[in-house]
C-alpha cells in the first residue's frame, strides 16, 4: 500500500456528507477506507465499485475531504479526473459518476465503456 499525494478524484461536497454518515453507522473501531474502483461487467462493459473496505496490498491509499479512500493502482486509468456526486432529488437518488474517461454510460449510471 502506498499513500500518494494528489487524488486521482474528486467528491462533491453532498457525497462527502453523505459518505461520513454512513462510516457513522460503522461499527465502533472499524477504520474502513472507501474502495473507489472498476470492474469488468454491467451493461455498458465495465461497472464502478463503491464500498467500504480494508485496504489491499495493491491499493494507493488517499484523503479526501476528510474521507479515507483505497484505490487499486490497476484501476486509476478508468477513474482518474472522475467526480462522485451525491443526488436526493425526484429524477434520481444516490451516489452518480462523473467520469471523463467514459465514452458512453448506461441509463442507470452504474457501469461504462472506454
Amino acid at each position: 500500500m502506498e499513500t500518494a499525494i494528489a487524488a486521482p478524484i474528486s467528491i462533491s461536497p453532498s457525497a462527502a456528507i453523505e459518505f461520513k454518515n454512513l462510516l457513522k453507522s460503522s461499527p465502533a473501531g472499524s477504520e474502513q477506507y472507501l474502495r473507489i474502483g472498476v470492474k469488468g461487467g454491467g451493461c455498458s462493459g465495465m461497472s464502478y465499485i463503491l464500498g467500504f473496505d480494508d485496504p489491499q496490498e495493491t491499493d494507493l491509499l488517499f484523503e479526501i475531504d476528510g474521507i479515507q479512500c483505497a484505490i487499486n493502482k490497476n484501476h486509476l486509468l478508468y477513474i482518474q479526473g472522475m467526480q462522485i456526486d451525491w443526488h436526493n432529488d425526484l429524477n434520481a437518488r444516490g451516489f452518480v459518476f462523473n467520469n471523463p474517461n467514459a465514452s458512453s454510460s448506461c441509463g442507470c449510471g452504474s457501469s461504462f465503456s472506454v
